[in-house]
């Protein structure tokens, strides 16, 4: 059976799959709980986790003695696409599964993987990130939450992290801190893991525009990291985090461009509802927004195409650096297009007419993309710096 054929009857089965499971109980769940929407069904979504693990559907990229698949990226491809296709949740398990799984397999010590991956594979732990700050969001390397070992060889923390996505639904969270006071910049940071339900931890939902609150602040008052909890050596932090954040550029982006494609197919919709679908203008702008995705979708399956060849999968290529800065202000865009489309319509708000909320919701989500996971500046610095070997910006002392 040749490569292709391989490939068809694997699409076949994820859609199979996914028609007959993400129903009845599941079925509220289709095209919820993705960006700006990730409140909804929480509690649901983590036992479709399970649902997935039960059916052989998490850990796909993983090797298969740390339990994983061992899929190519061309299989995962498939799987992401044909997941989103069909309407697939939100993942809960994405921090875990996507970013914290593969560091800790590529970073962390056997104990580690022994004691973390087998909940994360079968969907019974959940993990959220703590890098950001109030000072710290773009720039990790300024971090000041700090951690002082105590006589145990123990760590206790104590700092403050900001934007902790799903922070009160998750029970464990990893945390970049500052344990070499002395140190400045990305040098004498430590990734430590911490569970969240301990004393000297508190967790206080930051309320959006629009009445969600799926981020958090996260308060450390001397609260607990184990010694066996520390990925890498003292000090490593910095290494293990941007471990960590090749990943994030990851096998998911095909799926938040199935996303996309459907916040575009509403768009049209609303374009054609509102009478504007032959304006010359919004005709235009639809045109680009779908060349736009066109461009985002090769330029990822460029990104990936030397994945299965680098065997820790950490490696960042020159279109990996440029990801996140296209598809951001790509998304931008498109929120405001939505909000052009539905004309006077888009300022009145009204919770029975779901078409035109979920519009709403795409526009004031990706004002955030921008900034968020760095912003427009930094990432065009880090292009600059690291794709194309430019002298670093200077840095200026306040």
């Amino acid at each position: 059976m040749n490569s292709q054929t391989q490939q068809q009857r694997l699409r076949v089965e994820v859609a199979d799959w996914m028609s007959t499971h993400l129903s009845g109980e599941f079925n509220c769940l289709q095209y919820r709980g993705g960006p700006g929407d990730e409140e909804a069904y929480p509690a649901l979504r983590k036992k479709w986790e399970r649902e997935l693990a039960s059916g052989g559907w998490t850990g796909l990229g993983w090797p298969k003695e740390q339990g994983g698949r061992a899929m190519s990226v061309a299989d995962q491809v498939i799987f992401h696409e044909e997941y989103a296709r069909a309407g697939g949740p939100g993942r809960m398990g994405h921090i875990g599964e996507g970013l914290l799984g593969p560091t800790l397999i590529a970073c962390g010590t056997e104990d580690q993987r022994k004691r973390f991956l087998p909940g994360i594979l079968n969907g019974t732990q959940f993990w959220c990130q703590g890098y950001s700050e109030p000072g710290a969001g773009s720039d990790l390397a300024n971090v000041r939450t700090r951690a002082i070992r105590d006589e145990n060889g123990n760590w206790r923390v104590h700092g403050q992290k900001v934007w902790t996505s799903l922070a009160h639904d998750s029970d464990w969270i990893f945390v970049i801190a500052r344990t070499d006071p002395e140190s400045r910049g990305n040098r004498g940071l430590s990734f430590l893991l911490m569970p969240l339900d301990q004393s000297g931890i508190e967790i206080r939902p930051i309320k959006q525009l629009n009445g969600g609150a799926e981020f958090n602040e996260v308060f450390f008052d001397g609260a607990l990291a184990a010694a066996e909890d520390l990925v890498g050596s003292p000090g490593d932090g910095w290494r293990i985090a941007m471990t960590l954040l090749g990943f994030e550029r990851g096998m998911s982006t095909l799926g938040q461009q199935m996303q996309f494609i459907r916040e575009l197919e509403w768009v049209v919709d609303a374009a054609r509802e509102a009478g504007v679908a032959n304006d010359p203008l919004i005709r235009q702008r639809i045109a680009r927004a779908w060349s736009g995705l066109r461009v985002m979708r090769y330029n990822a399956l460029r990104m990936l195409a030397g994945a299965d060849a680098d065997e820790s999968g950490v490696a960042l290529s020159r279109e990996a650096l440029i990801y996140k800065y296209y598809w951001s202000n790509w998304h931008r865009e498109l929120g405001q297009l939505a909000m052009d489309v539905l004309g006077p319509d888009a300022n009145l708000i009204d919770s029975a007419d779901a078409k035109r909320t979920r519009l709403q919701g795409v526009f004031l989500f990706s004002r955030a993309d921008t900034i968020y996971a760095g912003t427009n500046e930094i990432q065009l610095n880090i292009m600059a710096e690291r794709g194309l070997g430019m002298p670093r910006e200077p840095r200026g002392t306040l």
